[in-house]
């Protein structure tokens, strides 16, 4: 069942990863941006949604062949037809997009469920059918092989690496036109909180900007007359 507040998923909705890179930081979390994944989808809005993941290790050939699918348990149909709606389907993949992680069918069939999002720090296959589904969709590059070439799935809601951030069942994961970030369960109410308000002076700032003024002492805000400036123009916008 999920945890995550609809106001904190809200206020998500519209937070660029950038910004909640900049609170993380702030915290002393670094790791935090899954390296080396873009966005296959068109999307207006976020993705936004607690992670449920799924974990690859390399394939043995004696065990993974096609006679796995039979198997009903099999990790990756388990993880497909139990990741529940809201969530994001993060998938370990080791950073290897040599074999896809997953196809067009698959992700169709989470998109159906009511899934907020799949990333993987591997491939897809199906990527341009991908590309039009409606379901934001993450990966490093296009991928034909199957999954069983190179990646035998073994375990689902663990915790894994993706794209070398460590992502726990029950993080938040945020993803934009620029990435996706990891934000620790604990932490997410408070950090959609501070990013929201930075939103806010982030574009006070930006139109200041392109108005002609100098980021000295506006970006960051070291200048007292920055924060009289920020208030008059909050008040101003209704913001």
């Amino acid at each position: 069942m999920s945890t995550l507040k609809p106001d904190t998923r809200e206020k998500l909705l519209g937070i660029s990863t950038a910004t909640l890179a900049t609170c993380l930081f702030k915290r002393g979390l670094r790791n935090q941006f899954i390296q080396g994944v873009q966005r296959l989808s068109k999307a207006n809005k976020n993705m936004v949604g607690e992670a449920y993941t799924l974990r690859y290790i390399p394939a043995r050939e004696d065990l993974n062949t096609m006679e796995v699918f039979k198997d009903r348990s099999h990790p990756q149909r388990k993880g497909i037809n139990e990741c529940p709606a809201g969530a994001v389907f993060v998938i370990d993949s080791r950073k290897d997009a040599r074999a896809a992680s997953a196809g067009g069918i698959l992700v169709g069939r989470l998109m159906a469920r009511g899934v907020a999002g799949v990333v993987t720090d591997g491939g897809f296959r199906d990527s341009a059918e991908i590309a039009e589904l409606g379901i934001p969709a993450y990966h490093q590059r296009p991928s034909a092989p199957t999954n069983l070439t190179l990646h035998h799935a073994i375990d689902v809601n663990v915790p894994i690496a993706c794209g070398d951030a460590p992502v726990f069942p029950g993080d938040v994961i945020v993803g934009d036109a620029d990435g996706v970030i990891v934000l620790p369960a604990h932490l997410a109410d408070e950090l959609a909180a501070e990013a929201f308000e930075m939103t806010i002076f982030e574009d006070f700032a930006t139109e200041e900007v392109r108005g002609g003024r100098s980021i000295m002492g506006l970006y960051p805000n070291t200048d007292p007359q920055t924060t009289v400036d920020f208030q008059a123009w909050r008040k101003k916008t209704g913001r």
